[in-house]
């Protein structure tokens, strides 16, 4: 019996606009040009005779019947990967982790010559971003993330360390500052993050103080924020296992120390049997539980 299917480009690019919610993601996640997925969504559009998405270009939003076929496309896609994966020999090369950038690039590849040592044979594909992945719905064989506090371990959940932030700045900063208790930061260059604009506030909070917390550079991630913080543009409010390394090589000094936020860093892994995502889960919890506390 012959299969009546549309192009599966077209349905390859309608299910990673959808699930990504913008047209640049998807073009981004195919390798192709906003253009291309918009012309691919039109032409699934046509096919079918039914609208997929409406509203603005910038904010498209899914219509009935884009919402229908978004969960089965991607649980088809998601089985047709395993199965090329599980055929090639990929699957038991390689595992895909997914993490934030800036933990990616401060704590986690420092470690990962450990891992590479002790496992010669298990390969690890890092993935950075700055968004909420999940293992589930985006092909990752782990992802490292960030929940609310208490978070409980289980078959698929490992719960690494609590998040503690504190002010961290060059040594010649802090000794020109004076900075011994939270008042001594008025006044002093506040560098903040987008993705993180409540994190001085958090800390303000914790520590029962007030301070003008408006004005001072912002960037775009926390790498940024912390290289600013290194190079003396600035005082940067941090998570301790971002700056650890930078403290302990005399980079940064943290003389109001730190205190633990509502968050935790916590492992999402894929369900399945693998014994190499077994053997990466566990040594992760080791480093995690080998983590100094400030």
């Amino acid at each position: 019996m012959k299969r009546r299917l549309p192009p599966l480009n077209a349905l390859r690019a309608f299910e990673a606009a959808a699930r990504l919610g913008r047209m640049t993601a998807a073009a981004e996640e195919l390798s192709v040009t906003p253009g291309a997925i918009s012309r691919q969504v039109g032409q699934l559009e046509e096919v079918l005779g039914v609208p997929l998405f409406e509203g603005t270009k910038n904010k498209p939003q899914l219509t009935a019947a884009g919402a229908s076929l978004l969960p089965a496309l991607t649980s088809a896609l998601n089985q047709m990967e395993a199965a090329v994966r599980e055929v090639s020999g990929e699957k038991a090369r390689t595992l895909d982790v997914s993490c934030f950038s800036t933990f990616t690039v401060k704590w986690l590849i420092p470690r990962l010559y450990d891992f590479h040592a002790r496992h010669p044979d298990i390969d690890v594909r890092l993935s950075a971003t700055d968004q909420v992945a999940h293992p589930d719905t985006d092909h990752y064989d782990l992802v490292i993330t960030v929940d609310g506090r208490g978070v409980s371990k289980s078959a698929m959940v490992l719960p690494l360390f609590v998040e503690r932030l504190g002010p961290v700045m060059t040594p010649a900063l802090a000794a020109a500052a004076k900075v011994r208790e939270p008042g001594d930061l008025a006044g002093q260059p506040l560098l903040h993050t987008r993705t993180r604009p409540d994190a001085w506030k958090t800390w303000c909070e914790s520590r029962s103080c007030a301070l003008p917390l408006h004005g001072g550079p912002q960037f775009e991630h926390y790498y940024f924020t912390l290289e600013a913080a290194v190079a003396g543009l600035g005082i940067a409010i941090a998570p301790w296992h971002l700056v650890m390394d930078d403290i302990r090589a005399g980079r940064l000094v943290a003389p109001l120390g730190f205190e633990e936020s509502a968050y935790q860093y916590v492992a999402r892994r894929r369900g399945d049997a693998n014994a190499r995502l077994d053997a990466f889960c566990d040594w992760l919890e080791q480093r995690a539980r080998e983590t100094p506390v400030p």
